[in-house]
């Protein structure tokens, strides 16, 4: 066909079923902020058509590839089939309109990323995001398990070197999953620990775990960990969290830190109160990071500008579990001198010698660190 052969039964059908579209907009009223957008959309789609049929033809991008435009053309096709009904030209004239009807629909299919994105914002965009977590945290739940049991030579004996380069992909690993597992935390919105009932714990435990993950991380920069134990160790709480916090602050700290020591440190203060803390001798914090220094999900201004993690997750995860724990996580800095988080918990000390004895837990004082 010709430009000048734009007109005909066929083409009265693709005018009255555009018209039909644009009255249906209560159709796609989840995909519009309002009903203008219904007819441009609409407009723009049988212009396109008409180019296919008649010439010239519609370049790539002339059509918006959007979500509305793809569910304004099944409407229109739809309506264009009505209209036409039992009384459709030859099969040659009515063959070319459909053919248009799937070259514009290839010009406004999605690419890749831009489904990738409707998924994102769209009603079940946040349970990809869980999904994609849960997808990481079972591969490195295997790393882990297999670097800890070559570390502990239960597959033979392994050298100093190897043991050191275990302790960085251990250390990696482990990094890797509490991303993944504070992506579930924030995007979940519940503290599925928060409900369980605080329960006894060591500290001395949880900070000597702390330590024994990062020392690989530490050593390969140089870096020195101090460790400060507190003379109570066994206390009631929720020690998943407070090791999630801490484990969180003291990986930034070393990230940020190329010279001198990190400090992770527990000291008892007035009645049941406990004070954590996490110092370093980095760079410190900009003013202009500190502002939004606790939101996730932040993107820097300007390249190599300061963040505390890339995605902003970690202070974010950690600010929330300490404020589930009935605390708040304070915050100190000075430039080229470093950087000290730290919060204060209600940690009773447990009534009996036998809720220690059940929970596994001793009465002894600080233990001699490696």
């Amino acid at each position: 066909m010709t430009g000048s052969a734009a007109s005909g039964p066929l083409w009265d059908a693709l005018t009255r079923a555009a018209l039909q579209v644009e009255e249906a907009a209560h159709l796609v009223r989840e995909d519009i902020a309002s009903t203008d957008e219904v007819a441009v959309g609409t407009a723009g789609l049988v212009d396109a058509l008409r180019r296919v049929v008649s010439g010239p033809p519609p370049v790539a991008g002339a059509v918006a590839a959007t979500t509305l435009n793809r569910r304004l053309l099944r409407l229109l096709r739809r309506r264009f089939l009505e209209q036409i009904g039992s009384a459709a030209p030859t099969g040659t004239e009515l063959g070319a309109f459909l053919l248009a009807f799937e070259q514009v629909g290839d010009l406004i299919e999605p690419t890749w990323d831009q489904r990738f994105g409707e998924r994102l914002s769209g009603p079940d965009g946040l349970e990809l995001v869980v999904e994609v977590a849960h997808d990481l945290r079972s591969p490195l739940t295997s790393i882990l398990f297999l670097a800890e049991t070559l570390l502990r030579g239960r597959s033979g004996p392994v050298t100093p070197l190897q043991e050191r380069q275990l302790g960085l992909v251990y250390s990696a690993a482990f990094g890797l999953s509490s991303v993944a597992s504070d992506v579930v935390e924030l995007v979940r919105g519940r503290d599925r620990w928060a409900e369980l009932d605080p329960m006894p714990f060591s500290i001395h435990d949880i900070l000597e775990s702390v330590r024994d993950i990062v020392r690989p991380i530490a050593e390969e920069k140089g870096l020195e960990v101090r460790v400060t134990m507190p003379e109570r160790a066994v206390r009631i709480g929720h020690p998943v969290a407070i090791n999630r916090v801490l484990l969180n602050l003291i990986t930034n700290a070393l990230k940020f830190t190329d010279s001198g020591h990190v400090e992770l440190t527990a000291v008892e203060a007035e009645g049941d109160l406990v004070e954590f803390s996490v110092r370093d001798t980095g760079r410190g914090i900009p003013e202009g990071a500190m502002a939004l220094l606790f939101e996730p999900f932040r993107r820097r201004q300007r390249e190599r500008e300061y963040a505390f993690s890339g995605s902003g997750l970690g202070l974010s995860i950690c600010r929330k579990f300490v404020e589930a724990m009935g605390s708040e996580l304070q915050v100190a800095t000075e430039l080229g001198k470093g950087t000290r988080f730290s919060f204060t918990l209600s940690l009773p000390e447990p009534s009996s010698a036998a809720t220690r004895s059940a929970a596994g837990l001793s009465d002894s004082g600080p233990q001699p660190l490696a």
